[in-house]
């Protein structure tokens, strides 16, 4: 059960740093999940042989001796089924057992994206006549402009972005990848190098891009307390290394980038995981067109 219990807090921990949940999404997924993890323990039943048919007995004693609602099951349910996939990528066990079960009535929200002003708007916050502000601004340019993972952001080392304007990265499953990056970023990069990095590192061996006060490798956690800050001074409610993620893709396909190029930039496994962003592209447009179009509503007069 401890190891359980530890693993929960790594997952917490990465939907925080990875995707930026808010606080009270992150203590609901706690509570649900260690509530979760109490009910195994219980019956004397490991985490990592946990089966479809665990998973709807557990629904039904949350329903028979809980009572709670459909809405909070399903609430609980998606909680769990998130936290598999996690075990997934950690190559903890081999399915997701909550994969044979009715998903329709979990509902789904389409992730945060920031409009191209917004971002923008975020990019410029960086001061550089601060020691750290060409670091800021380069690490921000570098993530909107090829939507890598905030893991492989901070796992950049020197030569990694070249001057013909490409990157490499070491995605999930470790498998390496190469983005195109655009040419405000690669000024950023190269800014950052000539005016900041040196006054940062403290030893000529170190050969992370990015580096902390003291001279390291930055982390996800100090990176996402970085955006954390600019986003509070520009007036953005949400923003987080997923969210530049997201926009990134986003803004791409909204200007005609097609899905399989986007999927590729991303290291999606699978095309399905990158077609969420044509939803929200679409959405986009029909808010536009609502807005626009002079006959789209309905005259009530």
């Amino acid at each position: 059960m401890e190891r359980a219990l530890a693993i929960i807090s790594d997952y917490l921990n990465h939907l925080t740093i990875e995707r930026g949940l808010a606080d009270n999404t992150i203590s609901a997924y706690n509570l649900d999940l260690n509530q979760f993890i109490h009910y195994i323990a219980e019956t004397n039943t490991s985490l990592f042989e946990i089966n479809a048919a665990v998973i709807v007995d557990y629904m039904a004693y949350l329903e028979r001796s809980e009572g709670h609602t459909a809405a909070t099951i399903a609430r609980k349910t998606a909680a769990l089924s998130g936290f598999f996939d996690y075990l997934i990528m950690e190559d903890l066990i081999k399915e997701n057992p909550c994969n044979l079960l009715d998903k329709a009535k979990i509902e789904y929200k389409l992730p945060h994206v920031l409009t191209v002003q917004e971002v923008d708007k975020l990019l410029s916050m960086p001061d550089l006549s601060k020691k750290t502000g060409y670091r800021d601004w380069a690490m921000m340019e570098v993530l909107y402009a090829t939507g890598l993972r905030v893991s492989e952001l901070v796992g950049l080392n020197l030569g990694d972005i070249d001057t013909l304007g490409f990157v490499r990265c070491i995605g999930k499953g470790n498998k390496e990848r190469i983005i195109p990056i655009g040419g405000k970023a690669l000024q950023a990069v190269d800014l950052y190098l000539k005016k900041c990095r040196n006054k940062l590192v403290k030893h000529p061996s170190q050969r992370a891009l990015f580096v902390n006060a003291r001279g390291s490798r930055l982390t996800r956690q100090g990176f996402w307390k970085i955006l954390k800050h600019y986003g509070k001074q520009c007036g953005l409610d949400i923003v987080s290394p997923h969210v530049l993620r997201h926009s990134f893709a986003t803004h791409l396909i909204a200007n005609g980038a097609d899905l399989r190029s986007v999927q590729e930039m991303l290291g999606h496994s699978d095309i399905a995981t990158t077609q969420i962003y044509t939803h929200l592209t679409i959405d986009h447009l029909r808010s536009v067109y609502q807005n626009t179009h002079p006959r789209a509503k309905i005259d009530t007069k």
